[in-house]
């Protein structure tokens, strides 16, 4: 009778949508099965915590890696139409499919550094004809210490290191990223590398896309991002690479992979009425 009730209890949470998964679990991987490549750029294909098998499927990347005009500070691009193709790759690095994209969801500088497209092939379909499934993007803040890969589908690099510790602000141009993952050294990146997703070693999962680095020392300069710590002090750390964190686009998806910048809880800078005309 036991076994009866919790069958029935499974199933009633599967009709209601309670508590079960709505998408078959993916193992933790150090790989780069998943990842893309985006016009120089790396990028991966995600999916949210909620997102269900027969949703059209995402693919993140950073902002700064937009095909079109960069958005300038405080400016939020929302259900854009993209043309782009990106190339879907399997564990070793090798594309298996060339995948165009239907809209840019989601782009921006300002506070983060992402581009979030959807495609208009969906998980299933992805999964059946080229054996690949999406990485699932944390709803949860990392944390200092966290073993992390950072999976470079662009030249095929996996990078290992742990989180360093989370960054108040980074200042890059007129850029500015908020909490932000500062990596270890053993995590130098480089060239090519934007947009590759920063996934924990334990869960895979991603918690961040890999976003800039200090090349040459330099103070707030493109590609010498400095920091700023909550006291306003400036400090420079040449050598060092960083990552914008991703759990805020996990509060702002909903139900069917849709953006939903009014859901309470949402993250994600809004767009400002006053650029929308630009």
């Amino acid at each position: 009778m036991r076994v009866f009730r919790r069958i029935g209890a499974a199933l009633a949470a599967a009709v209601l949508g309670l508590g079960l998964p709505a998408f078959p679990a993916r193992a933790a991987t150090t790989d780069l099965a998943g990842t893309v490549n985006v016009d120089g750029c790396s990028g991966s294909l995600v999916r949210m915590p909620a997102s269900a098998a027969d949703d059209r499927a995402f693919v993140l990347t950073n902002g700064h890696c937009y095909e079109g005009t960069w958005p300038v500070p405080d400016e939020v691009l929302v259900d854009q139409p993209s043309h782009r193709v990106v190339d879907l790759l399997d564990g070793a690095g090798e594309p298996v499919a060339t995948l165009h994209v239907a809209r840019a969801v989601y782009v921006t500088l300002t506070g983060t550094d992402v581009a979030l497209y959807r495609l208009d092939l969906t998980y299933r379909q992805l999964e059946r004809a080229y054996r690949v499934r999406p990485l699932t993007v944390s709803a949860e803040r990392p944390a200092p210490g966290t073993d992390i890969r950072v999976l470079s589908g662009s030249i095929k690099k996996v990078f290992s290191c742990e989180i360093d510790t989370l960054v108040h602000r980074v200042l890059e141009v007129g850029n500015v990223t908020k909490d932000v993952i500062r990596y270890t050294p053993r995590c130098d990146t480089g060239p090519g590398t934007s947009g590759s997703p920063v996934v924990d070693a334990r869960s895979g999962q991603v918690v961040g896309i890999n976003n800039t680095s200090n090349h040459d020392g330099g103070r707030c300069t493109l590609d010498n991002p400095c920091e700023m710590n909550r006291d306003g002090v400036i400090s420079v750390r040449k050598g060092t690479a960083y990552g914008t964190q991703t759990y805020w686009l996990a509060t702002c998806v909903s139900a069917g992979n849709q953006l939903d910048l009014e859901r309470p809880g949402c993250l994600l800078p809004r767009p400002d009425p006053r650029l929308s005309a630009r």
